[in-house]
């Protein structure tokens, strides 16, 4: 039986996990574009149709591993058995995609780059699917799955941020030998050894933390052969609910979003805004700052305000933070920063403080919808008589997948846009450009924003609703 409430040390040895998820999309967001674009010069567009071909194979593996989870027998559970298998291999071939072979360049590497992202996508979702699914296991207490998403979604964003920030400061700083670091091709292939030490040891940590818990969490219930056409029956049986229709898109297009901004953050920040590389990894330390106050607001917001309302208060709160700053900048109201390095600017603390403010509402906004795709999981038992965890966060899954594909191909589309030049290194891209890319990326950003803000409205569980399903599916369980 789920617990209600959930003792702190299982909050955070499962929370742990997520920096797996963390690295990886940090990476791929962060740094992917550039590093094949800028460095090994496959065209930025290629990069994104590679990513976007990735996306389509998701579509079809996601919801067989979400059902897969939901239907496995083991002496270790569920979800357990695919967690462990997933550590190695997973690890294994993200160090490759930052150390591809020497003897291919430029386009010759779409192929590499189509398999690597395919296979790493692949093996993420054996991992993730399960490990989110255990969520609503592990408690159905309506304020308890928002305080236990705040820690999982914390340590995504502190694993992401921290490898982010020391790449840029240390792995990539610029030295003697390599006086441009951030286009140093050997320094991703280290950023790239240490990130998947990180992914194999955050996986471990969150399976072995969670897997006393195995005798508590649900069993699959006892059922007759089912054939493949049963099995897709019973996913769309699963995901017609209105409610998860709704959360579905905004997650889609929240990660769309969230993958073209993380994809052009160091264009922004470096071309746009004229930071060094030293100050944007001090600005990319504001997510660590972030993190920490979303642990605390998003509990807040669901107790003063209920999930879905606090997620709208919180996704409508973003449009006046960076969009408002890049407005400001394109109107003239706004400079660069100077490149004389005496020069007074009050520019990286307004960056940091806005930067702060917007990814504590970002995260918590992440939280709320997280925490509101567990309580589908009674509605549909109420409906369906299955518990489906797997299958629910398999699609979620996949959707936040998008931020490579979508997000990424989005990127690319806003570089072409502003006919930004490859290889280009700051100080080397005129000011006509930089406003082309400002002017650009805005209206995308902000259609993309307002989109989900009105899919979250058709959500329609709220607390009521949702101790009614706990309560018609306990009664259920116990007859």
């Amino acid at each position: 039986m789920a617990q209600a409430k959930v003792p702190l040390l299982t909050k955070l040895s499962y929370g742990f996990g997520a920096i797996a998820y963390g690295v990886k999309n940090n990476g791929f967001d962060y740094f992917l574009l550039l590093f094949y674009s800028q460095i090994l010069g496959v065209e930025a567009r290629m990069v994104g149709l590679a990513l976007l071909i990735a996306l389509v194979f998701d579509a079809f593996s996601d919801p067989i591993v979400g059902y897969l989870s939901d239907n496995t027998r083991s002496r270790w559970g569920r979800r357990h058995p695919w967690m462990y298998f997933a550590a190695i291999p997973v690890s294994i071939a993200y160090y490759f995609l930052w150390s591809p072979p020497g003897g291919l360049s430029g386009n010759q590497l779409f192929a590499y780059l189509v398999m690597l992202s395919i296979l790493i996508r692949t093996l993420i979702t054996l991992y993730e699917v399960p490990s989110s699914a255990l969520a609503p296991e592990i408690t159905r207490d309506y304020d308890e799955r928002t305080s236990l998403m705040a820690w999982r979604t914390f340590f995504g964003w502190i694993g992401g941020t921290l490898i982010a920030a020391f790449t840029l400061a240390v792995i990539l700083a610029p030295s003697e030998s390599n006086p441009d670091g951030l286009f140093n091709r050997d320094g991703f292939s280290t950023y790239g050894l240490i990130a998947s030490i990180l992914i194999f040891v955050s996986i471990l940590v969150a399976s072995l933390g969670t897997h006393r818990l195995i005798p508590t969490l649900p069993k699959v219930a006892e059922t007759a052969n089912r054939n493949l056409r049963k099995v897709f029956s019973e996913i769309f049986e699963t995901l017609t609910s209105k409610s998860f229709f709704a959360l579905f898109l905004a997650t889609i297009i929240s990660a769309v979003s969230t993958g073209l901004a993380m994809s052009l953050n160091i264009y922004i920040m470096s071309f746009f805004w004229g930071f060094t590389q030293e100050q944007i990894s001090i600005i990319i330390l504001a997510s660590l700052v972030a993190a920490g106050l979303s642990v605390m607001v998003a509990p807040l917001l669901t107790r003063k305000f209920g999930k879905r309302n606090g997620a709208l208060l919180a996704a409508t709160s973003i449009l006046f933070m960076s969009p408002v700053m890049i407005g400001l900048r394109l109107f003239g109201i706004l400079e660069p920063m100077p490149t004389d390095p005496d020069a007074a600017s009050f520019l990286l603390p307004l960056i940091f403080v806005i930067s702060v403010i917007e990814m504590t509402l970002t995260i918590s906004f992440q939280v709320l919808m997280f925490s509101m795709i567990a309580d589908l999981v009674e509605e549909s038992e109420v409906k369906t008589k299955r518990r489906s965890e797997g299958v629910f966060f398999a699609a979620i899954t996949f959707s936040a997948k998008a931020t490579q594909g979508l997000g990424i191909f989005a990127a690319s589309l806003v570089l072409a846009m502003a006919s930004f030049p490859e290889g280009a290194k700051p100080g080397d891209v005129s000011e006509e450009t930089v406003v082309s890319l400002g002017t650009a990326y805005l209206p995308m950003i902000l259609g993309l924003w307002i989109l989900r803000i009105l899919c979250i409205k058709f959500y329609k569980i709220d607390r009521a609703t949702h101790e009614a399903n706990v309560a018609k599916t306990a009664a259920a369980e116990a007859a």
